[in-house]
């Protein structure tokens, strides 16, 4: 095995990068690289999942392509680029970079880790899309966690252009500094947190909504289609144009405090799973994945939503790109 390749790369500034895990993100971060022109090596230990996976690439390069972002050429390269591998050694083998990929479980992630370590060379960075964990405790029983780092992508990751940076507490700046480069490089928007902190930036402000959210539905406020839809035809709209921050300053500052100082000791606090989301869980309703959660999904439903979602994004994220 080369274990020497690393981040010296195979052209220009390609770069072999290993995807562990092929399922709702591992696909997408797969077709990012492969865009970016770097050969993919994406592995998954469920053989079905694995077999899938270049077909649901192909299927969401068609949004691109028809929102003319990629050309025909462009998606017909990125496929060329992704190979499959049914083993961890041999998607890891002179890898520059390692994303992890797998179910947000931390003992999962740690093994992984554990095994994916010496499989690779010693300046190969390792990623962790986890999207809450911490990323120093993920790292723990690493030899050379300074090469280790967080990379939390949003999903649709292919699609959603932010990538949040974070750094372990023995990560090495430097190669905060080379995953900067190599996401800017693959088109992406990466936001660099300066230290670790559970949930990082995006889950943290997304949680804090989605508990007022549930327990305005579960006091009776409102039905859950009414919750969206303020949010969907209300302030989410200015969102994809400005932050809770900038939108402050053109509000006002002093109206800000002064609804602050009137409505937090309102809202929601509480510290455990919402009772309506407990109860969804239990039985069975997990969401899409299951065929309904708060609404009824439907396969051809589902499919169909998603498709809409992904191309109208694509759309937004066009209309936003030099703002």
């Amino acid at each position: 095995m080369n274990k020497e390749a690393g981040l010296q790369g195979v052209a220009g500034d390609a770069i072999p990068v290993a995807v562990i895990g092929a399922g709702i993100m591992g696909h997408g971060i797969a077709q990012i690289f492969g865009l970016a022109g770097h050969p993919v090596r994406l592995y998954d230990p469920n053989p079905e999942v694995l077999a899938k996976a270049k077909d649901r690439v192909r299927e969401s390069l068609d949004s691109f392509v028809l929102a003319e972002m990629v050309s025909e050429d462009d998606a017909v390269n990125c496929l060329n680029n992704i190979a499959t591998h049914a083993e961890l050694a041999s998607a890891c083998q002179g890898a520059g970079l390692v994303v992890e990929a797998a179910p947000e479980k931390m003992d999962l992630k740690r093994e992984l880790f554990a095994k994916i370590e010496p499989l690779v060379a010693r300046d190969a960075i390792l990623a962790s899309n986890t999207s809450a964990l911490a990323i120093s405790e993920v790292a723990r029983d690493l030899a050379e966690p300074g090469r280790f780092v967080g990379t939390h992508f949003w999903n649709p990751p292919q699609v959603i252009p932010c990538v949040e940076v974070i750094p372990g507490e023995r990560t090495d700046p430097e190669v905060c500094d080379r995953i900067v480069g190599l996401l800017e490089g693959a088109g992406k928007v990466p936001v660099r947190l300066k230290h670790d902190i559970p949930g990082f930036l995006g889950n943290r402000l997304q949680h804090a909504l989605q508990r007022e959210a549930l327990a305005l539905v579960e006091e009776g406020v409102a039905e859950p289609e009414d919750v969206d839809r303020v949010v969907r035809y209300g302030f989410g709209l200015r969102m994809a144009l400005m932050g809770p921050l900038e939108r402050a300053d053109f509000a006002g500052l002093e109206t800000t405090l002064a609804v602050q100082r009137y409505l937090l000791p309102l809202l929601e606090k509480r510290i455990e799973g919402s009772p309506s989301l407990v109860a969804q869980v239990e039985q069975g309703r997990h969401g899409v994945k299951s065929g309904g959660g708060f609404y009824d999904w439907p396969p051809e439903k589902a499919a169909k939503r998603q498709t809409q979602r992904d191309r109208a994004l694509l759309e937004i994220i066009k209309l936003t790109r030099d703002m």
